[in-house]
């Protein structure tokens, strides 16, 4: 079982910066980002293909070797699963990056 981690800014204080993460905000950080693609959808498939769910939402694709890593904006945070060990480095670097804190769950 992995873990759910959230990137946020609740934890904040005496910032100029608002204390949520806006959607926009997203869109324009991950834009410059050519490791990362937005999706309004994430499709999961399960092992062998035999079963296909797919969750609307905003999602912002992270594409690690032949992995597709979803980090999801949700609420004014960014949520993204540690079950890759590659994924921690990462989230760190988007979260410094948007002036933000890392909290489990």
């Amino acid at each position: 079982m992995s873990r759910r981690y959230r990137i946020t800014r609740e934890f904040q204080q005496d910032v100029p910066s608002p204390r949520t993460i806006s959607l926009e905000e997203c869109k324009a950080y991950f834009a410059s980002k050519p490791d990362f693609t937005y999706s309004p959808v994430y499709t999961v498939t399960g092992t062998g293909g035999a079963a296909t769910m797919s969750i609307e939402g905003d999602f912002f694709l992270w594409s690690f070797g032949d992995a597709s890593i979803p980090f999801r904006h949700y609420d004014g945070d960014l949520y993204v699963s540690g079950a890759n060990d590659a994924v921690i480095p990462k989230m760190l670097e988007v979260a410094s990056e948007l002036k933000a804190d890392v909290s489990d769950g």
